[in-house]
């Protein structure tokens, strides 16, 4: 799967131009990038995770975030957040993962109902 998102954030990089610092899609990783006000969130979403099935959308959401954390400016934010989004639905494609609109995925990492 490594191969799978490491293809699938090339692709991207190269689809948006970005060319800003790529977060590692770890806890670690994530954790680390995100700023502090963020990052309590973060943790307190990990530790409430159910199941398996809900950690890649917890990442990809958690992720994006982290990416958009570590911009120097709007400008930047913006195409984060732009490169994330291709990163992930590449991503999701290669594996043949679930696609899933935002307000899914945010309803799933904060355990609400899907609208």
């Amino acid at each position: 799967m490594a191969i799978k998102w490491q293809d699938a954030v090339a692709e991207a990089r190269e689809a948006t131009g970005f060319t800003g610092e790529v977060i590692q899609r770890t806890v670690d990783g994530i954790g680390a990038a995100l700023r502090l006000d963020h990052r309590a969130d973060f943790y307190t979403e990990l530790g409430a995770l159910a199941d398996s099935g809900g950690f890649d959308a917890f990442l990809n959401h958690w992720w994006t975030q982290a990416l958009a954390d570590s911009a120097a400016d709007v400008d930047a934010r913006g195409q984060a957040i732009d490169f994330a989004d291709v990163a992930v639905s590449l991503y999701a494609r290669a594996t043949d993962g679930p696609t899933s609109t935002q307000a899914e995925i945010e309803a799933l990492v904060t355990g609400a109902e899907a609208p």
